[in-house]
């Protein structure tokens, strides 16, 4: 796609919601499971709180929606917490936010996926064995939907979160009506006992505090990506702001509704989920290598008449779909708040580069590589993940909501409207009680999961900003190395071009590299060789000298029979006699087909070209010589990745015009 046609992958409210929401959305899959997993430590005797647990979670929710609406209205470029925290909080907080964000967008993919594979297991206990496979499987699969573009990722992925959310409301209403018709669900799971890990009377006073505090940490999961919004705010059709901040109200509903839902049909279903599986008396089988189906597998089979019923299997498919497609909304916020980053030169280059299909290309596929590394490290085990989860959005959240008072603050330090005045105070209370209360949850996380793994993603995201700084620091340095400072100083012309043409033997190449030497004209041209076999070079010296070219010869001896530093040497030396003096270095180069032709030709042009190079005022040319077999390589040309981009025609060419596939040799 034309660089002009990004227009065109602008994406309507309806593809937004699935794009960017989708992992908010999924996460009521397992907010709701954490919570119990948490409660049931210390039996079922704690289940009672799990009400007001998620009450705190559904409340967090509304204050999080409510504050990032006012983000995407004052800050409609993109950029999100990162953009907030920059510019009222300066360069470092911003960083402190974009490390915390990247290392969420690495485990908001962890997670989801492994989430899903977890559903899948759940409807085919059969296949646990193979859960990395298909964890690794499935990141490939995002990665290559995501590289075709937004919107079309946006078409594929809409349809399942649309299915998941139907199903879910479903699952919820047909709960209900059979318990109004006295038919209230029994989850499976309602049969067994639960061993506490605590006895409960151990468990009062800072210790019922700190289980409710891990429950409610744990519930927090709901709330991942729900700033993701705010981030691809340019991606939304016009108007953008009005648009993006419509999109977070319909995704902060529409969660709080199915978690809502989901964990009162739970507690209804007295659904008993535990870490640990030989934790339930009387539980048929082995515990060991057994695992329990999850929170919706049980209310999906409790409600809809068992677990071999289609409605059982439409629950568990859109499920494990919508969890593994969660990942997209990661897949569009990680390489968007890259390019950001890179375009202020705190990550590569690369990374603010729009691939073929105008997506960002190098920033999806440097997210699947870590994700591929992370599921296979930590065996795409959601218990083991989850831990490291959710403590960079919270950071965020944090400081992006203290940046939005100060926002305010300056803007009615200047505002003299009555009307605009009165909306910035309400704007400014709303992110206050937010930040207030994002910043208890994020030490309420941090107190309650940073033994249990979580000091891996603050010391990432630590590693993380102190790269970002040296990545920062080095494109500064060389900036301010490059900069001119007096034009008329930094533009004075060579005093002289003194051109060399390496020279190994006397041959075409040779020839065509005197021929181009000469064409440059320059003020002092020598043909240079090595004296490394003394037969081979006196035959050289005298076919030079009959061949009458008008080019001296001159011979570098080499005891060691090294050709690489006496030519170097040389070079150098011409230029501490004359610095103002500039070298041309003229190297013929073989052009060869076939891969393994490169092993049976001298490499040592590569050799001399990595260490002149490094030689100020040295410039090394090559002289391409095409073998027979370049022109056999010749192949019709397909529509690979990047043709079109790097000016290839957009099919097939000319038979008679075949386009190049040669690989480049040294001669």
């Amino acid at each position: 796609m034309r660089s002009e046609e990004l227009g065109e992958t602008l994406l309507p409210k309806r593809l937004a919601l699935p794009i960017f929401a989708s992992d908010p959305l999924s996460s009521v899959a397992y907010a709701t499971e954490e919570i119990l997993l948490v409660l049931t430590v210390g039996g079922t005797a704690f289940l009672y709180l799990t009400p007001w647990i998620a009450a705190g979670v559904v409340l967090l929710m509304a204050v999080v929606v409510t504050s990032y609406r006012q983000v995407v209205r004052a800050y409609p470029s993109g950029g999100g917490s990162y953009e907030v925290v920059t510019t009222n909080l300066g360069p470092n907080a911003g960083l402190v936010v974009a490390a915390s964000l990247l290392v969420d967008y690495v485990m908001t993919v962890a997670v989801s996926v492994a989430s899903g594979v977890d559903n899948i297991i759940s409807a085919f206990p059969s296949i646990s064995a193979a859960r990395v496979p298909m964890a690794v499987g499935f990141v490939v699969l995002l990665s290559a939907m995501n590289l075709r573009g937004v919107r079309e990722a946006g078409r594929a992925f809409a349809a399942p979160t649309y299915l998941f959310i139907f199903g879910i409301v479903l699952m919820i209403v047909t709960g209900f009506v059979k318990m109004l018709f006295g038919h209230t669900p029994v989850a499976s799971s309602a049969q067994y006992a639960v061993i506490p890990v605590d006895h409960k009377d151990t468990l009062a006073g800072l210790g019922l505090l700190m289980l409710c505090l891990r429950a409610f940490a744990s519930g927090c999961t709901a709330l991942t990506g729900v700033e993701s919004i705010s981030n691809g705010v340019p991606a939304f059709r016009k108007p953008k702001s009005k648009n993006a901040a419509t999109t977070m109200s319909a995704m902060g509903i529409t969660a709080v509704l199915m978690f809502v839902g989901i964990t009162a049909l739970a507690l209804i279903a007295k659904v008993h989920k535990t870490d640990d599986t030989c934790q339930l008396a009387n539980y048929p089988g082995d515990c060991h290598t057994t695992s329990q189906p999850t929170v919706i597998a049980q209310l999906a089979s409790s409600i809809f008449g068992g677990d071999h019923s289609i409605l059982f299997y439409f629950i568990q498919a859109v499920t494990a779909l919508v969890l593994i497609l969660a990942a997209n909304t990661a897949f569009n916020g990680f390489p968007l708040l890259s390019s950001i980053l890179a375009q202020h030169r705190y990550l590569p280059r690369q990374l603010h580069t729009r691939g073929d299909r105008l997506a960002f290309s190098n920033g999806i596929i440097a997210l699947a590589v870590v994700n591929i590394a992370l599921l296979v490290a930590y065996k795409a085990d959601v218990t083991n993940l989850i831990h490291l989860y959710i403590l960079g959005v919270f950071t965020s959240f944090t400081l992006s909501q203290i940046g939005m008072v100060k926002h305010w603050n300056r803007l009615l330090a200047t505002e003299t409207d009555t009307k605009v005045r009165g909306s910035a105070k309400r704007s400014r209370i709303i992110n206050g009680f937010g930040a207030g209360f994002t910043g208890l949850v994020l030490v309420i996380v941090m107190i309650t999961k940073f033994t249990e793994g979580a000091w891996l993603a603050v010391v990432a995201a630590v590693l993380l900003f102190g790269m970002m700084r040296g990545i920062r620091k080095h494109y500064d340095a060389v900036a301010e190395e490059l900069a001119v400072e007096d034009l008329k100083a930094e533009s004075v012309r060579p005093s002289k071009v003194h051109a060399i043409v390496l020279v190994s033997t006397l041959h075409k190449p040779t020839l065509r590299a005197l021929g181009y030497a000469q064409a440059f004209r320059p003020d002092i041209l020598e043909a240079v060789t090595v004296a490394v076999e003394k037969d081979s070079t006196q035959d050289l010296q005298e076919k030079w000298a009959e061949s009458e070219i008008q080019v001296p010869l001159k011979v570098l001896d080499s005891p060691f029979r090294e050709i690489t530093k006496p030519v170097v040497g040389y070079v150098r030396s011409i230029r501490r006699t004359s610095p103002r003096e500039a070298v041309a270095v003229f190297i013929p180069e073989y052009v060869v087909g076939h891969w393994w032709e490169h092993l049976l030709h001298n490499q040592s042009a590569l050799w001399l070209k990595s260490r002149l190079l490094f030689t100020p005022g040295v410039m090394v040319i090559s002289v391409p010589w095409q073998l027979t077999s370049s022109t056999r390589a010749d192949r019709p040309a397909r529509r690979a990745p990047g043709s079109v981009r790097r000016g290839e025609p957009a099919g097939n060419l000319d038979p008679t015009e075949p386009e190049k596939a040669v690989h480049s040799g040294s001669a």
